[in-house]
């Protein structure tokens, strides 16, 4: 005779979950809609309609270690056809936000991103940092603001100041990101542990795949069904743009301090406007602020019964325009040669910078990593 078995619901999990996203999840009545509306959830495995029970039950453990969450590309099908206005999209990213959350260590980190509450603690540690190395750059050159040319160098030095804490700040979130991708992958149980051990042939083959077929050409936007050609633009057009400001940055770094030594590829700042790289920088600053309108607009114009906004989207959102405003302003101001005005907006932009990366393991953008994993983990576990 079958044993029954005892569900010991975690309330303050559910609470929580609703907190963060998933408050319409009670309107559920398992009709099954959103599973068979989703077009790439597998016919074997279905979501969400398990996530949904589980998370009405608040079975914790089982929501949090299931890859399926990740796999989601948050097309909002399924919230759009719900007849009890469920959002099962909603759900899912709540649940994705709670996982950033929880992944890495420090974790009083993930609790500051989960709420608008804490934005003054987010802001005030790198606003607190770039103003110590304002006075004593200040103190140095005997004025606020330095006289003459107007370079950022001035105020903010590369060698000693901007380089030594990026390089510290992003290599420590690289850190952090890969302690993170372990802890979610060993979470998928059973396989997820086999997988770490190194027990699963070619998973290097399966990531390359994932980059080729997916990450680069955004293809599970296509497949999601309905037509969400500004979503994959945007996402697209603030992705590539983000590569190009990478590379940028990587030959600026390059020619900086390789220019110590090799004085041939030496590449000095503020470069002119008519330099190649100064042009693929511009280039790239103009399609993030493109990116930035589509999906801001496209945010701005879902329908609230259908899919909600919550505070996890609208901080990457706000952080990235910030990124992206004061970077043009402050090049702006600077030709125009208004120093005090310039040389303020670029220390917002350093504030601004430090938060995306400093940050990043604990914030949606980390979903670059994670999801990318989680499908990288599908595919050598067998699934497509």
């Amino acid at each position: 005779m079958t044993q029954p078995v005892r569900i010991q619901p975690d309330l303050e999990f559910v609470k929580e979950l609703q907190a963060v996203g998933g408050e319409s999840l009670k309107k559920c009545y398992q009709c099954a809609t959103c599973s068979v509306a989703c077009p790439i959830s597998p016919i074997n495995n279905p979501y969400p309609r398990k996530e949904m029970v589980w998370a009405s039950w608040g079975l914790k453990d089982k929501l949090l270690s299931d890859v399926d969450i990740w796999l989601c590309h948050n097309c909002g099908t399924c919230s759009d056809l719900c007849p009890r206005g469920a959002k099962p999209g909603d759900l899912l990213s709540a649940l994705r936000n709670m996982t950033y959350a929880r992944l890495t260590q420090p974790s009083v980190v993930g609790k500051w991103l989960s709420s608008a509450q804490y934005l003054p603690i987010l802001v005030a540690i790198p606003a607190i940092l770039w103003a110590v190395v304002w006075m004593i750059m200040a103190s140095v050159n005997g004025s606020v603001f330095p006289e003459g040319e107007i370079v950022f160098g001035k105020l903010f030095p590369g060698d000693f100041t901007i380089d030594p804490i990026f390089i510290l700040t992003f290599f420590t979130a690289v850190g952090i990101l890969f302690k993170g991708t372990k802890n979610l992958i060993a979470s998928f149980q059973p396989e997820g542990r086999t997988m770490m051990l190194g027990k699963t042939k070619h998973w290097v083959l399966h990531l390359v795949d994932v980059l080729l077929e997916e990450v680069v050409t955004h293809s599970k936007f296509k497949d999601c069904g309905a037509d969400k050609s500004d979503r994959k633009v945007g996402h697209m057009t603030l992705m590539y743009a983000f590569v190009i400001l990478a590379f940028v940055t990587a030959v600026v770094a390059v020619g900086h301090w390789g220019g110590k030594v090799i004085p041939a590829i030496a590449v000095h700042t503020p470069m002119p406007q008519t330099f190649p790289v100064k042009i693929l920088a511009n280039i790239g600053a103009v399609m993030l602020l493109v990116g930035l309108a589509i999906l801001t607009v496209r945010r701005k114009a879902l329908d609230p019964k259908k899919t909600s906004s919550n505070y996890y989207d609208w901080y990457l959102l706000g952080v990235i325009w910030v990124v992206a405003v004061t970077g043009v302003l402050s090049q702006l101001f600077r030709l125009a040669g208004i120093a005090p005005v310039a040389y303020s907006v670029y220390y917002v932009h350093l504030v601004a910078v430090w938060m995306l990366f400093a940050y990043l393991p604990w914030s949606k953008l980390g979903h670059l990593v994670y999801r990318t994993a989680a499908l990288t983990y599908v595919r050598a576990m067998g699934r497509r």
